[in-house]
């Protein structure tokens, strides 16, 4: 594609024809605020926080759906941008509710981060709070529309990345509100409790019903579950997982997940039925040993029985990698076409 070079605030820039403002800044590095955009979904322009100025254009456009030009002079930030974005941003506290410290979304809500960058320290309008709906039906998460700022990016993403198009916008004017056909509960529609629209929510409208510690690190690793390949960041806090997210550096998932691999990785792992140690039966009891005595028994017992009185039993939760050696295994060592798998989707 073919470039174009640009000025933001005083600065050239160059880009691919194309580029939204909004990215263009971005790669300058220069921060423009914003509530709707998000990088994994289409740009939207319904929030009006990203306006910017554009020399010789009307008005002060939304930067997420304004493309660039070939000599643009854009403006990020002055006076009178930063006075329209702090309206913008006080019209949408006036019907929002007021106490975060009980929202699960505190210290996390980007609506709450933008109060502090745009320095707005009361709301300057009469508050109209609305009675909206609290849906607690889904195990999982819970939805409290009366924290819902209309940034459709929950709607977006069940359309865009998931492709369901569980939720949509329901009434109108004041009342509208996110939720499914007929304003059901959740769980009795089509959603399938992935969890994208939580993640994507930029306030508590959306959360997730356990709230885990802050994490001390996050490690990489493959799902256990379906042959897909996605990665998975696991929240590590003391030795112990927490939670679990999608690795958005990965070419298979790009930062998404499904049900099992959001909430079903990892809480078998602290279970406290879960073997940790090798067991081996004596005198008619299972009892703990060391690896090398019980992987000494295990080779004893692969001489033993070869042929067809061999068989294998893989696992799902391990890598498709390792579930190919097992039945090559089985199929050239120990000479037995008898191989099963445990994984019944």
């Amino acid at each position: 594609m073919s470039t174009i070079k640009l000025f933001i605030d005083g600065k050239e820039v160059e880009v691919e024809r194309g580029t939204t403002i909004l990215k263009a800044a971005g790669q300058a590095g220069v921060r423009i605020p914003t509530l709707c955009h998000h990088p994994d979904l289409e740009p939207y322009g319904g929030c009006r926080l990203c306006i910017v100025k554009v020399e010789g254009m009307r008005g002060m456009p939304p930067s997420c759906i304004t493309e660039v030009a070939e000599g643009m002079k854009v403006t990020t930030e002055d006076d009178e941008i930063l006075a329209a974005r702090r309206t913008v941003l006080r019209l949408l506290l006036a019907d929002h509710t007021y106490d975060c410290l009980r929202c699960r979304a505190n210290l996390d809500c980007e609506l709450q981060k933008l109060t502090e960058e745009l320095g707005v320290r009361e709301h300057g309008l009469i508050p109209v709070l609305r009675e909206s709906t609290i849906d607690e039906s889904n195990p999982l998460f819970v939805r409290d529309m009366n924290r819902c700022v209309r940034c459709a990016r929950c709607i977006r993403t069940c359309q865009e990345i998931i492709g369901l198009g569980a939720i949509d916008f329901l009434g109108r004017g004041h009342a509208v509100e996110v939720g499914p056909f007929a304003n059901q509960p959740i769980a009795e529609s089509i959603c399938e409790s992935c969890g994208e629209c939580v993640v994507h929510c930029p306030t508590g409208a959306l959360s997730f019903r356990e709230q885990p510690p802050r994490p001390d690190r996050k490690e990489t690793v493959i799902c256990p579950y379906c042959g897909t390949g996605c990665s998975i960041e696991l929240h590590v806090r003391r030795d112990r997982v927490v939670a679990a997210s999608g690795d958005r550096h990965s070419e298979v998932n790009r930062g998404l997940l499904c049900l099992k691999g959001r909430f079903g990785s990892f809480p078998y792992l602290h279970d406290p039925e879960r073997l940790t140690r090798p067991l081996v039966r004596k005198r008619g009891e299972l009892v703990e040993c060391d690896w090398d005595e019980a992987l000494d028994l295990v080779a004893q017992k692969f001489r033993q029985h070869r042929g067809e009185a061999f068989a294998a039993f893989s696992s799902a939760k391990v890598a498709n990698e390792d579930n190919y050696l097992m039945q090559k295994f089985s199929r050239e060592v120990q000479g037995s076409n008898s191989v099963d798998h445990c994984a019944r989707l």
